[in-house]
């Protein structure tokens, strides 16, 4: 498979996330190569979107979301755990992709010596700190270029998923702007994590996965 290019991720957020969808990330970790197919993601776009990062301008955290997109943009949340984003739009635009579920396409010996308490493979990249934690991803990965073949970390391009497979609903755990619909995954993986509406977002009626 070819490395995904970085036009065609330089677009939306709404477009790049549904792009991303089924297109599979290789991370050289200590253990050896995790691959990774993505199937649930979260877009963030930073002109017009209170829930992002970038949306109050930018800053020495957040400089990476503001392009070229390709990027690698890694945070540290709570306390305890990395997330991991794709960035995207045109350059000097800030937007990114939250990776937020992925099932394991290599080697499961690997994937399990990286995420021994996993109980179930569904269950390794099962998450979006999960899924970096699997995939190693820490401060160091912040900026990588995911579209270089010679990077440590990279995307590689799949067809575009079915339509009729894509489901769409509320983020997970923002506050703001949680009516937006801007979460996005296949139907019928059982890696597609639970739905947690943020602190003072209402509930809707969803069942375990958002669907």
């Amino acid at each position: 498979m070819r490395v995904l290019d970085r036009e065609e991720l330089a677009t939306d957020v709404l477009a790049a996330a549904v792009r991303l969808l089924g297109c599979t990330v290789e991370a050289d970790t200590p253990e050896g190569r995790v691959d990774v197919r993505l199937v649930e993601v979260e877009a963030y776009r930073g002109s017009d979107d209170p829930a992002s990062h970038s949306f109050r301008g930018r800053t020495a955290r957040n400089g990476v979301m503001f392009g070229p997109a390709g990027h690698l943009y890694v945070y540290f949340v709570y306390g305890m755990h990395f997330c991991a984003n794709i960035t995207c739009l045109r350059d000097g635009e800030p937007g990114a992709v939250l990776l937020r579920a992925g099932e394991v396409v290599s080697d499961l010996a690997t994937a399990h010596a990286r995420r021994p308490t996993a109980r179930r493979p569904a269950d390794l990249a099962r998450g979006p700190a999960r899924l970096a934690s699997l995939l190693g991803l820490g401060r160091e990965h912040n900026g990588v270029d995911v579209t270089d073949p010679a990077s440590p970390v990279r995307v590689l391009a799949a067809p575009p998923v079915d339509p009729a497979l894509v489901r769409s609903g509320p983020r997970v755990g923002v506050a703001a702007a949680h009516d937006l619909t801007w979460r996005f995954w296949l139907d019928g993986s059982p890696a597609v994590s639970p739905y947690r509406p943020g602190r003072n977002a209402p509930r809707p009626e969803l069942d375990a996965r958002g669907a």
